[in-house]
């Protein structure tokens, strides 16, 4: 039997310990790795193989950084399935756990009902697939509402990976009219290069907090 692959992203070790433990005597899972960073998680998610992800929402205290990590990692591995895992009971938390692309969202005072979440959110996915999928697309539309039909015209071509030369001879502009077009795009979505506009959309606006220095 194929065990479910488990990826652990928590920063206390002694709750990866315990979970370890509790998870791995499920005849049908195995954890298959643990970061206590969303730095380690990210870099960890790029070389792993795994089913699901259990994200603890807070890995800086005071910061909702489980939030940002899981979105990256969701699309590094879209086809993971990611629980958040938080002693959080917070309408805005859980709003913002499923636009990172959760699945789930678990208190943990309640981890004895995790084997059941897992198995239904890898064995099951179907509805909460749907329902996902048709927030993802709910979240784009919001992001891009305020650009012109032509600044969707060019920021769609940004986001299919098409550089600027590419755009001019395709969309017949000039270089100053499509440098124009991408500045006004990138004022709108509050970012500073075309990259960065593409992977705001992409995490549906949520993108990782900068340190203040």
């Amino acid at each position: 039997m194929n065990r479910i692959q488990i990826f652990l992203v928590e920063d206390d070790p002694d709750w990866i310990k315990a979970m370890t433990v509790f998870l791995n005597a499920q005849e049908d899972m195995m954890v298959v790795g643990a970061a206590d960073s969303p730095e380690q998680a990210i870099a960890m998610a790029a070389i792993l193989s795994f089913d699901i992800v259990l994200m603890d929402i807070q890995l800086t205290a005071g910061r909702l950084d489980g939030i940002y990590t899981a979105a990256e990692i969701h699309e590094l591995k879209p086809q993971a399935k990611v629980i958040m895992l938080t002693s959080l009971a917070d309408e805005f938390v859980i709003t913002k756990s499923y636009t990172a692309g959760a699945v789930n969202y678990l208190e943990k005072t309640r981890f004895k009902e995790l084997p059941a979440a897992i198995r239904s959110a890898v064995l099951h996915p179907g509805t909460m697939e749907v329902l996902l999928k048709e927030f993802a697309r709910l979240k784009r539309e919001e992001q891009l509402r305020g650009l012109t039909p032509a600044e969707r015209e060019v920021f769609e071509l940004l986001d299919e990976g098409y550089s600027h030369s590419q755009m001019e001879k395709k969309l017949f502009k000039t270089e100053s009219t499509l440098k124009n077009q991408i500045n006004k795009i990138l004022k709108k979505l509050g970012v500073k290069s075309s990259r960065e506009a593409v992977e705001k959309v992409r995490r549906k606006g949520i993108v990782r907090q900068k340190d203040k220095s």
